[in-house]
C-alpha cells in the first residue's frame, strides 16, 4: 500500500485524482477487513485545529486589516472538509491549495502564484510554515518566514515582524 501511496499521492494532491479513484488505486485494490465508509471517517478524523493559531490570526487580520492566504499542498475532498470543519473561511481570504492550482509545495511556482494572487509587496508578506524546506524556499523568493513549530515561538516571531497583538 506504500508503494502504491508513493506513486498516487502527489497526483491526488493536485487535484487529478478524486478520493474516490485514490481509494481505489492505493487502498481498496483489493479486499480489507474494513470499509470505505470506515477508512474515510478514519482519514478525516486525523484533522486536528490549532485553536491557539487559529485565535491569534484572526485577531490580527481584525486588528491589522491583513490579508489572509492558506497555502497547502492537499487534496480537495480534505481541504474542504477541514474549511468547513474548522470555518477557515470566516478569516481566510483565498486558499491557494495544490488541488485547485494544480501546483505543490515545494514548486516555487505556488508562491510567486500566491504574491500575484494577493497583489501585496513580498516585504509586506508573512509566511508561516511547519516544514523546513518550505520555509526556505519562500525566504529565497524574498518572502519573510516563520518555521512554526510551537505556538510560543510563532507568536514571538510575529512580534518581531511588527505584529503585536493589542492585549
Amino acid at each position: 500500500m506504500e508503494y502504491r501511496h508513493h506513486l498516487s499521492f502527489d497526483t491526488h494532491e493536485e487535484g487529478k485524482l478524486t478520493l474516490e479513484e485514490y481509494l481505489d488505486r492505493v487502498v481498496f485494490y483489493k479486499k480489507r477487513p474494513f470499509t470505505r465508509t470506515q477508512f474515510r471517517r478514519f482519514m478525516f478524523a486525523q484533522s486536528k485545529p490549532y485553536p491557539d493559531m487559529i485565535e491569534l490570526v484572526s485577531y490580527l487580520k481584525v486588528q491589522y486589516g491583513l490579508k489572509i492566504v492558506a497555502v497547502s499542498n492537499e487534496a480537495r475532498e480534505l481541504n474542504a472538509y477541514r474549511i468547513q470543519k474548522f470555518k477557515l473561511n470566516r478569516f481566510v481570504d483565498s486558499f491557494i491549495s495544490s488541488c485547485f492550482v494544480h501546483l505543490r509545495k515545494p514548486d516555487a511556482d505556488i508562491f510567486r502564484l500566491v504574491l500575484d494572487i494577493a497583489q501585496t509587496p513580498v516585504n509586506q508578506v508573512v509566511y508561516i510554515e511547519n516544514t523546513p524546506m518550505f520555509v526556505r524556499i519562500a525566504e529565497g523568493l524574498g518572502i519573510r518566514s516563520i518555521l512554526h513549530t510551537d505556538y510560543k515561538s510563532t507568536f514571538a516571531k510575529l512580534i518581531s515582524f511588527g505584529l503585536q497583538p493589542d492585549e
